[in-house]
């Protein structure tokens, strides 16, 4: 069983790493473009390879973006854990 779990954290963990890296930048680009027009130097693939820069440079606001969905996750299993008593 012990095997299973950690194989399941990094399958969850990849998943959601890949969204955070690949459908965040898409969503963040039209939800900026309906908010306030068209991005400055180019399309969703600029601003996706920004992001990505950001990223490896190590800019929290990149990091925080990228690993916005597995935190939201991580912290609403903990919360779920942590509201409903073991037994239900």
């Amino acid at each position: 069983m012990q095997g299973t779990n950690w194989k399941r954290e990094l399958t969850i963990a990849s998943a959601l790493l890949a969204g955070g890296l690949f459908v965040i930048p898409v969503g963040v680009y039209l939800v900026g473009q309906r908010l306030f027009g068209e991005y400055g130097d180019g399309g969703v693939l600029t601003l996706a390879e920004r992001i990505w820069g950001d990223f490896l440079t190590l800019r929290p606001a990149a990091w925080i973006l990228v690993l916005g969905p597995y935190l939201t996750v991580q912290l609403l299993r903990v919360i779920r854990r942590l509201w409903w008593p073991k037994n239900v």
